[in-house]
């Protein structure tokens, strides 16, 4: 059985990726971080791919680590686990797409912190987000990289010391998801986040997901600089230029860099 799932749709230009294991609460076991991480990265090289939805199949997004695999696990077994998981997290922040996790159910440990780690997140309203190791022992060090770039230093340290769940309302709050909806919207409203995503050139999306990604790692001055030489250099990219001369026209751009990827799908 296939424990991630990939459905795609080159027309509307929107991928889905399914954690397909809820006997186990698509705990991220190594088999399937390995899965997930191959399919983020497959679709990362596909042109005609502009968002990729995250989801899961059950009542529960992903309740982190498989525990088994951390404590049956020789020392440099568990190692590798989470590096495994580390290298799943890279995937998603060097993904060429925008990543948008949709989550229904719980999401904690580490499967908090692959909500952290997509670009965007629309959760059920009856979600709820934890990252509660410190009750077993085992502070959730590297959730905690994610969550804590996220939510503000005081709100991620309560996260973190005391288990405790957050609410989707109060995660939409404190900044990690973007909405918190009913239950029975949640697909629709993902879809429109990523409908209106996907109907931009892909170039500019991925330009802009990694100036976003590297800017935050810098101090403003760095980032400044940084961001007038990648905005000087896009600016004579033919996706930018058709795209100020369609706003200037008052039309709809047709983006060049997607034409050229029809035609070869053609």
């Amino acid at each position: 059985m296939a424990l991630a799932v990939v459905e795609s749709h080159e027309s509307e230009r929107i991928a889905y990726i399914t954690l397909n294991n809820p006997k186990r609460r698509n705990a991220l076991s190594e088999a399937l971080l390995t899965e997930l991480e191959q399919h983020i990265r497959m679709l990362s090289g596909s042109k005609d791919i502009n968002v990729v939805i995250i989801k899961a199949e059950g009542p529960v997004f992903s309740s982190g680590h498989d525990l088994n695999e951390v404590l049956q696990g020789e020392p440099h077994q568990v190692h590798h686990l989470f590096q495994t998981c580390g290298a799943t997290m890279r995937a998603i922040r060097e993904s060429s797409q925008v990543v948008i996790a949709e989550v229904s159910g719980i999401a904690t440990a580490a499967g908090c912190q692959l909500v952290a780690a997509c670009d965007l997140a629309v959760a059920a309203d009856t979600s709820r987000f934890a990252t509660p190791g410190v009750k077993i022992g085992l502070f959730c060090s590297t959730p905690a990289v994610h969550v804590s770039r996220n939510l503000g230093r005081k709100k991620a340290a309560e996260m973190l010391f005391t288990g405790a769940f957050m609410s989707a309302r109060d995660a939409e709050l404190y900044g990690l998801i973007n909405y918190a909806v009913p239950e029975e919207i949640l697909e629709t409203k993902t879809l429109e986040l990523a409908g209106t995503i996907a109907q931009y050139s892909h170039e500019t999306l991925t330009i802009g997901k990694r100036m976003l990604q590297r800017q935050w790692q810098m101090t403003d001055d760095e980032a400044l600089d940084y961001a007038t030489e990648v905005i000087s250099l896009q600016s004579i990219h033919p996706d930018a230029k058709e795209g100020i001369s369609a706003f200037l026209s008052k039309r709809t751009p047709v983006w060049p860099s997607q034409q050229k990827v029809l035609h070869h799908i053609k």
